[in-house]
Parts: C-alpha cells; sequence; structure tokens
C-alpha cells in the first residue's frame, strides 16, 4: 500500500490549484444573483446555473483533494482542522444551492429567498476557508500585520549586535546564555512559526516550544546539543536557496547573522531559558518620571514636554483658543452642558488672567453635572448598563450605585480598582460577567470575562485573543490568560485551545508575576491578593493606561493608540509617564489629572487639521486637540437644554426614590398564571378617610400608559394620554372630611397584551402641620367589566372588585417629573437613560462587552435617524410649541435665543436675515421646528471645537 501513497500525495498536491476555481465560480455566482434582486436581469439566470453546477463539483473535487493534502502530507494541527471543516461546509452547501435553484427554476419552490440563503452561507464558509487557507499559507498575521499599531516586523539588528558581544567572549555566561536562546526563539518566531507551531505541524515538528524543538519532527530530531553540522535544523537553514528543502521556503531565507545565532546556540549545548520569549514589543511595567525640560515661555508641565516634542518634530506653538470656544469646550468636557448665554457673557468679560483655571475648578466642582456626564464613560468603560443581556434571568448585575456614589465622591482610583477586583455586593456586578444561557465556549465562563474585563479596562491588555490560543497581537499565552482567570475560580480550570480542552490545568497567576504572589487556598483570599498587587505603584501599566483613556476623552486621540493595546509605542513616552507618574503622586486623584490636562496651553490649542484618517492613525504627529463629536449622551443633553427635555425618566435615580407610588393595573391570569394586560379599558378605585380638620393644600401627581381620565367623589378632574408627561393637579376644592373615593378609568392601547400602568400619589396637607399621603400601591381595586352608574361615588359597592397587581416602574423607569418638589427644570440626564432607540443610533454601545471607544465617524444611520426619525421629529415639534407659547411672534427674539443658546454667539447679519426670511413675521410651528432642525445639525453645533 506504501507503493501507491504517492499518488494520493501527488493528488493532494493538486489542491492548491483547484481550490481556486470554486473561489471564482461562486463569487462570481453571488455577485451576479445580487444583480437579479426585484426580478431584474433574468438574462442571467442561466450564468449563475452553470457556475454553481462548476462551483459546486469543483468545490467537492478541492475538499477531496485538501482531505488527502492533509492525510498523505505533512499538515496538522488546529488550523488546518478549521481550513478542513470550512471547506467541506463550502462543497456542502454549493450542492444544497444548486439543488435549491434547481427547485425554483422546476416551480417546486416559489421564491428564490432560500436559495438567496444558501448561496449566501455558501459565500460565507468559502471566504472563512479562503482566510484560514490564507494563514496556513502566509501566516496567521497575514492580514493584521500591516493593520495601523500592528507594525510587529522583527528587527535584525538586535541578533547582529548580540552575534558581534557574543563573539567578544571565549565562554557564554548562564545570562548571555539566556540572551542567545531568546534571540533565536525570537528568529524561531517571525521566521518558521507559520509552518512549525501548535496551530500548523508541518513535518510534526513544532518549535514555539521546548518540548517540540528537542522531540523534533517526523524524521526524527533536528538538534544535536554541541554538533550544528550533526543538526537537521542548521542543515535545512544553510542550504542553498534554490534547494527544495531549505527553511525557511518561500524566499524567506535567513540572514547571515541570524544563521549565525543559530549556529551559535547550537555549538553551546542549546541551552533553553526559563525565561518567556518576547515576541512583540512590550512596555516596561514600572513608571519613570522624567525631568521636566528647560522651555522659553513654558510655565506648565505638560506644555513644557510638548515643547520639547514640537521642537523635535519642527512644530511652531498656534495661538490658543479664545474665550468662547474655550468655555464651551470646558463645560462639554467637563460636565457636558452647554454653557448659559449669561455664562459666557460674564465669562468673556471676566479681566482675570487666571480666569481659565478658575473655570475648571468650578465645573470641576459641580458634582452633580460632573459625575452625570463622566458616568457614561465608566458605564462603557466597565461595561455597566441598566437593561440588556444577562438582567432578565438575573445572570448579571449593574455596579451603577457604586459606581456614582464613587464618582460623585471623586473617590481615589486605586481605591476604586480595588473595590472593583476585590468586590461588595454593590461592585460585583463588574467582575461577574455575563452569565449566559445555555452552553457557551470556555472562553466566555465567568471567570474568563472577568480576566477579560480588567485586562482590558484597566490594563489595556487584549485577554480576549489569549483566551482561546496563544495571542497573535502580544505575548500573552493561553496559558498566562488561564492562570489569570484562575485567580476568579472556584475550582481549578482547565486549559482550553479553541474551544478544545489538552488535558493541562491552570496554575493562578497575575498577568505580572514580579509585582507580587496573588495564590491562595479561597476565592476571597486571591481576589484580596490581587486587589493590593494590582493598584501598587509600580504597576506603571494601570496608571499608564487610565491617563492615555483620560488624554483620548479630552483630547480627542490618546497619547497610545489604540487605548487597549498598551504596548504600542506612544507618540511621546516621556509626557504619558510623566502625566501618570503626577497622577500617582496627587493620590490617584482623577479630578487632578483632568485639570493637569485641560489647565495646560496644550489643552487650549485650537483642534488640528489632518488630511485623512491615516495620518491620524498610523503616522500621527501631535499638533493639538482633535475635533470631536458630542457624544449620544452630550447630543441628547443639549436638546433637552435647548428646545425641551428629550427623555422623561431615568433608570437610575441619584436622589434615591421620593415616593414610594408604583405602577399597578388591573390583574389578569391566565392558566393561573399573571399575564400581560390584554388591551381595552379598566376601572379602579380607592377609598380613604379623610379627618375632620382644615386641608391647606391637596396635590396629586398622576401618569398612566396609556390614558385615563381620574374623578375624585364623582367629579371629573383630569384626562390624559401622555404617560411621559405628570399631570400636577391642585384637588384641594373636591375633597371633603370623612370618606373619599379616587377613580379612575384607564385605557391600555395596542392590539396585543403589553405593560400598563397606573403611577399615582396625592399628598394633603393640613393646617395643623400635619400631611397623608396616598400612593398606588396594592391597596387599590380593579374591574375589566363596565360598572354601573355610580361607580366613581363613595358610597359604590366594590366588593366584587379584585386586588390591583404592581408592576413597579421596570418597564418605564422613574419619571424625573413625578415629585412634589419643584425641580426648576431640571431634566433626565442621558447617562442615567436606559438604552433608547435614539441614543442607540448616535452611537451608545449596548455595553455587553467592554466599550473603550466609540465611533467618530457619523453613519447613515444616524442621519437617518437625525433627518427623518419619528423620536426627534417629535421632540422638535412639542419643543416649537414650548418655545412659541415662551417668545410668542417676537421672530428676531427667537433667533438671537436659539444662536446664543446652542452656539454662545450672535446670529450674523446674514444669518439673521435667512431666519427672518424662513420663519416671518408671524412664526409658525412647522417653520420653527425646521430652524431647530438645521440648527441642530450644523457641525458648528455637533463638534466639540
Amino acid at each position: 500500500m506504501e507503493d501507491i501513497n504517492w499518488i494520493f500525495q501527488l493528488l493532494g498536491r493538486f489542491h492548491p490549484l483547484l481550490v481556486h476555481f470554486p473561489v471564482g465560480l461562486l463569487v462570481v455566482a453571488f455577485v451576479f444573483e445580487l444583480f437579479t434582486i426585484g426580478g431584474k436581469r433574468q438574462g442571467l439566470r442561466d450564468g449563475i446555473y452553470w457556475m454553481l453546477i462548476v462551483g459546486a463539483a469543483t468545490a467537492i473535487i478541492a475538499a477531496l483533494m485538501g482531505w488527502l493534502l492533509s492525510t498523505y502530507d505533512d499538515y496538522t494541527g488546529d488550523l488546518v482542522s478549521y481550513h478542513q471543516y470550512t471547506g467541506m461546509a463550502t462543497a456542502f452547501f454549493a450542492v444544497v444551492t444548486l439543488l435549491l435553484l434547481r427547485n425554483v427554476v422546476n416551480k417546486k419552490l416559489h421564491d428564490y429567498r432560500i436559495y438567496r440563503f444558501g448561496l449566501f452561507l455558501t459565500v460565507l464558509f468559502l471566504t472563512i476557508a479562503g482566510h484560514l487557507g490564507a494563514s496556513l499559507t502566509h501566516g496567521e498575521d497575514y492580514l493584521t500585520s500591516v493593520l495601523p499599531g500592528n507594525n510587529n516586523t522583527y528587527d535584525n539588528s538586535k541578533s547582529l549586535a548580540l552575534l558581534t558581544e557574543l563573539k567578544k567572549t571565549d565562554s557564554l555566561s548562564l545570562v548571555q546564555k539566556d540572551k542567545l536562546n531568546l534571540e533565536v526563539r525570537a528568529i524561531f518566531a517571525h521566521n518558521c512559526y507559520q509552518c512549525h507551531s501548535d496551530n500548523k505541524q508541518k513535518g510534526e515538528l513544532m518549535l514555539d516550544s521546548k518540548e517540540g524543538v528537542f522531540k523534533g519532527g517526523e524524521s526524527g530530531p533536528v538538534i544535536v546539543a554541541g554538533k550544528p553540522v550533526e543538526s537537521e535544523l542548521f542543515k535545512r537553514i544553510t542550504l542553498s536557496p534554490n534547494d527544495d528543502n531549505v527553511m525557511p521556503k518561500k524566499g524567506k531565507v535567513l540572514k547571515e547573522n541570524e544563521i549565525a545565532l543559530i549556529k551559535l546556540w547550537i555549538l553551546n549545548g542549546a541551552h533553553w531559558s526559563d525565561q518567556a520569549l518576547k515576541v512583540f514589543p512590550e512596555a516596561e511595567l514600572a513608571l519613570v518620571k522624567p525631568d521636566l525640560p528647560n522651555a522659553q515661555n513654558q510655565t506648565h508641565p505638560v506644555d513644557k514636554l510638548v515643547d520639547s516634542y514640537f521642537r523635535k518634530n519642527d512644530i511652531d506653538w498656534p495661538e490658543v483658543v479664545n474665550d468662547r470656544t474655550f468655555i464651551r469646550r470646558s463645560y462639554m468636557d467637563i460636565i457636558g452642558l452647554l454653557p448659559e448665554p449669561a455664562d459666557v457673557k460674564e465669562f468673556m468679560e471676566d479681566s482675570n488672567p487666571n480666569k481659565r483655571n478658575a473655570l475648571i475648578d468650578r465645573l470641576l466642582g459641580d458634582t452633580h453635572n460632573y459625575t452625570q456626564n463622566w458616568l457614561s464613560f465608566w458605564n462603557d468603560l466597565l461595561r455597566n448598563d441598566y437593561s440588556g443581556t444577562g438582567f432578565i434571568t438575573g445572570g448579571r448585575k449593574q455596579i451603577t450605585e457604586w459606581l456614582y456614589t464613587s464618582l460623585e465622591e471623586n473617590k481615589r482610583y486605586d481605591l476604586m480598582v480595588k473595590q472593583l477586583v476585590n468586590p461588595t455586593e454593590v461592585s460585583e456586578g463588574f467582575i461577574k460577567g455575563i452569565e449566559w444561557r445555555g452552553v457557551v465556549n470556555s472562553s466566555q465562563r465567568t471567570e474568563m470575562q472577568a480576566a477579560q474585563n480588567i485586562g482590558q479596562s484597566l490594563l489595556g491588555v487584549n485577554v480576549k485573543c489569549a483566551s482561546c490560543h496563544n495571542s497573535f497581537v502580544s505575548n500573552l499565552t493561553l496559558e498566562q490568560s488561564y492562570g489569570f482567570a484562575s485567580i476568579f475560580a472556584d475550582s481549578v480550570l482547565e486549559l482550553n485551545r479553541c474551544d478544545k480542552p489538552i488535558g493541562k490545568m491552570a496554575k493562578v497567576n497575575f498577568l505580572y508575576p514580579e509585582l507580587g504572589d496573588v495564590e491562595a487556598e479561597s476565592l476571597k483570599e486571591r481576589l484580596l491578593k490581587l486587589s493590593e498587587v494590582i493598584v501598587k505603584p509600580e504597576n506603571g501599566r494601570l496608571y499608564r493606561t487610565i491617563t492615555n483613556r483620560f488624554w483620548e476623552r479630552l483630547m480627542g486621540r490618546g497619547i497610545v493608540e489604540p487605548l487597549d493595546e498598551m504596548d504600542n509605542e506612544p507618540w511621546d513616552s516621556d509626557l504619558l509617564d510623566w502625566l501618570a507618574s503626577d497622577f500617582v503622586d496627587s493620590g490617584y486623584d482623577l479630578k487632578h489629572l483632568i485639570k493637569q490636562i485641560m489647565s495646560s496651553k496644550v489643552y487650549q490649542l485650537p483642534t488640528a487639521n489632518y488630511k485623512n484618517m491615516e495620518e491620524i492613525k498610523s503616522d500621527y504627529v501631535f499638533k493639538g486637540p482633535l475635533l470631536k463629536r458630542m457624544s449620544a449622551e452630550q447630543f441628547s443633553d443639549a436638546v433637552s437644554q435647548l428646545i425641551k427635555p428629550v427623555y422623561a425618566a431615568v433608570a437610575y435615580n441619584p436622589k434615591g426614590s421620593e415616593l414610594p407610588s408604583s405602577r399597578v393595573w388591573h390583574r389578569e391570569m391566565k392558566f393561573d398564571r399573571d399575564v400581560l394586560p390584554e388591551p381595552g379599558k379598566r376601572y379602579f378605585r380607592k377609598t380613604f378617610p379623610l379627618p375632620d380638620k382644615s386641608v391647606k393644600n391637596a396635590i396629586v401627581l398622576i401618569s398612566v400608559d396609556h390614558s385615563y381620565t381620574l374623578y375624585i367623589n364623582e367629579k371629573k378632574i383630569s384626562q390624559g394620554t401622555d404617560w411621559t408627561k405628570v399631570d400636577k393637579l391642585n384637588v384641594q376644592e373636591v375633597l371633603t372630611n370623612g370618606t373619599n373615593t379616587i377613580a379612575i378609568e384607564g385605557v391600555n392601547e395596542g392590539k396585543i397584551a403589553n405593560p400598563a400602568g397606573i403611577l399615582f400619589s396625592m399628598k394633603i396637607n393640613f393646617s395643623d402641620g400635619s400631611e397623608i399621603m396616598l400612593n398606588s400601591d396594592n391597596s387599590w381595586k380593579s374591574t375589566a367589566d363596565r360598572p354601573n352608574e355610580g361607580w366613581t361615588s363613595t358610597g359604590y359597592d366594590d366588593s366584587k372588585w379584585e386586588e390591583v397587581r404592581n408592576f413597579g416602574t421596570s418597564n418605564w423607569g422613574k419619571l424625573i417629573a413625578f415629585t412634589f418638589k419643584d425641580h426648576d427644570g431640571e431634566f433626565a440626564r442621558a447617562s442615567l437613560v436606559e438604552q433608547h432607540p435614539f441614543m442607540k443610533a448616535l452611537g451608545r454601545p449596548s455595553r455587553e462587552n467592554v466599550t473603550t471607544s466609540r465611533d467618530e465617524q457619523a453613519t447613515l444611520l444616524q442621519a437617518l435617524e437625525l433627518t427623518n426619525g419619528e423620536f426627534f421629529n417629535n421632540v422638535l415639534e412639542e419643543g416649537a410649541d414650548i418655545w412659541l407659547k415662551k417668545y410668542g411672534s417676537d421672530t428676531e427674539k427667537i433667533i438671537r435665543q436659539l444662536y446664543q443658546k446652542s452656539l454662545g454667539r450672535e446670529p450674523t447679519d446674514q444669518e439673521k436675515k435667512i431666519m427672518i426670511t424662513a420663519l416671518g413675521n408671524q412664526p409658525k410651528k412647522e417653520g420653527l421646528q425646521d430652524l431647530f432642525w438645521s440648527t441642530l445639525i450644523s457641525p458648528e453645533f455637533q463638534f466639540i471645537n
């Protein structure tokens, strides 16, 4: 049988040739099919049919040849298996798609949708198989290596320098042997791993581990310690580039100094260092606070450091922005609100030379608004949300109360981190992760999520990649990520590579073991140890990362990019380390860090212009802050300030729940279970006694989803059709001593069962200073049947009515206006609002995963939402009514107020002329709505200049 194996091996090697036929044919068939959508170009149908026939046939043959190649040639490993499986799936779906098309053509299927879906799946698997095949041929980083920030080209000058150093000594010390081995392993990593690693074991040879190197391949050992000439590996790398057996192949022969180093390594016993190989660049762990350079005319530390940078890059200092720009920029960055016209005027007229620093201090001192603005940043970073995946099943917890309080108190950052890593009940949601329903892969178990969340959010390191296999973008290994995840586990974890157990158990360890030991018997002890180790001042990783994130938040781009790849080279390492060190010296004061950046001349520079995104991403030279778009929350809040409150309710009320009222509705049951209310009218009653004393005042708050009619003691008090608007009513005149009755006719709209609820509160103050509070709760009664006449009266017999069902407030949130206190124009800040379709369209993430930066580029969805979105248009329409009631027909006043409030300036003569022409002398709602819209979508409004 062995005599004919060469035939199968030969056939297998036709796989790379044959595989291009189905690739071309199936992709072209898919493109042609797109042209036929909508019944167009049906003449292409015959061509598509024949392309599918040939494409499916060649896909089957290519898959068969691929199987022969992996079976009878030297291809093994996970990457080979995945490529093989997706190739077979491509062939399978190609055949299925062909059969579906045949049935459509023969009228056995009525339309093309199922067939088109099959064709889509075929091309999808084809794409994946093609990518995996390219990874096998060219290396797993074939695509990613050219991306900005992934310039991990091997520096050959290091090996040349090491060779020169080692040639000067007769015998190598242990330290020199370690250095030699690590350099040889780096040569292997950059030249050999793509064919000889755990993922692709060509010739059964693995060069990415000590065991693999000294075990050798299918032809036996490749290293003979002390004898390079007898070592198969050395023989192969010294062959002629034209020799079929030369390694590495594909024209990537080693350089002379690399070959000399490998020879020297083998000659000196092929020593293997216990140190981990650092293939990729890695930032120093410890912070080094540099001395500030001497700089003429610069007094601020940040300015001194940037002055040195500017001189190196031949950049002149621009003039700082004017006061109007600075106040708007500062307001938006610190409290996330537009400055009021009076504040702008006062600031511009202030002659105090230190007024900008004073403004920063005042805004940072506005704890309420500072917290509500920066809450969005921290919610993104710590994956905290008010609803979404995991909350329904209880498999996820939010940390809102802990986070809000921490920001409000300006809690030390090291203490925040300790409380996140070693949490109490209020802060455990961060490392708890999401307990997904059903079976999940090993990289998504909650312990691994904890490691991933801490790695990404706090340390700027990608643990996700290394939780499935050794990282392709950093030095982090699968073993390290499992060691980190084991800190959060109740039991020993078994390593899984690409979701397959490998029979090796993880050993508890932190990513940076030099900071301290975290191993302990119990989970509680391990978390305590980790919380102490991670916040050490020596852990520069932690403090550089938060410093870089704050710089990016305020300046538009990080000192290191991407923000989650902190091993990348900063554009100014001295600036980053000085700021991070100063942050540590300040006592980990987050507000100090903000002020240190904002009080610099650098922050006050005009926004820099770059020709294209490439200059910002990879070839970046700092010239000043970048132009920033308002976030979804900032835009919503600005509209609330300017036009009308955008949102009525918050998911979290930092002031607490003033009133104990809950939404109640008629209890509806099916099969002995509570169900959602059906559409239709329901009737509600509450009877209460009133003592015989003088009533000073009586106020009712009411909100009903969807609509209501309120009666008190048979008298009709009010009606409402919008649950987001709280009706505040004075009912003193209708109350009587003795028994009183509240009666409500509620309507639940819609065509199917849906949440409905009455939210009610009455506060009765007596002349003697006492008070009574009545709230919607389980003491109310209801019926679904239309009652007889007199049901709103006190004497009506409601004994057969049922107790209402309490729905809480989860479906509606906490109405900001549902309070007896005057809230002085306060509106629901968007950071406190549950995810809303409008904010989602504007870029607020779902927060199922950590989000450390949002896309600054406008999208088509955002454009459509701001142009034709019903929700946004309703806000503008209602706002126009409010403005017309406030300003009447004074067109010029409307225009001046709009410009002052939205842009912080007076309109120009030309702008005023255009707006007066558009509004006319008698402004109408539609014209004012258009004026609002044109202002809100303008770049001057949407961008923080």
